[in-house]
């Protein structure tokens, strides 16, 4: 997992997926390759933990997919997000962006007092 710890990344795990999406329609080797772009090879995520956040989030309807063929001639299921997916991704942004600003009120607040 590099340098989170796996309930952060399970935690971030639904605004990734949604940020990704809103850039485009994906399928799920292709944003498990995205999280890993994104992320600097931070975060490796594995079929295991990528398809049932998809499933979770095609049963809100945050997002839904649909069977295309590939530019390979490939059966892929295809995830694209929704209008519901685009105002959680909203929310979700406004949450994350605060609790950063809360986390480096902090930080700043308390300075380390090493001198490293």
């Amino acid at each position: 997992m590099g340098l989170f710890s796996k309930s952060l990344v399970a935690a971030s795990s639904k605004p990734l997926i949604l940020g990704i999406l809103q850039e485009g329609t994906s399928y799920g080797y292709r944003i498990i390759q995205r999280v890993k772009e994104i992320s600097n090879g931070q975060i490796e995520w594995s079929d295991g933990m990528l398809y049932p956040v998809l499933h979770r989030l095609e049963k809100e309807v945050l997002i839904e997919s649909k069977w295309m063929q590939s530019e390979e001639g490939r059966h892929r299921k295809y995830y694209s997000i929704t209008e519901a997916g685009k105002e959680a991704l909203h929310v979700e942004k406004a949450h994350w962006t605060n609790m950063n600003n809360v986390m480096q009120n902090l930080w700043d607040l308390n300075p380390s007092t090493s001198n490293n």
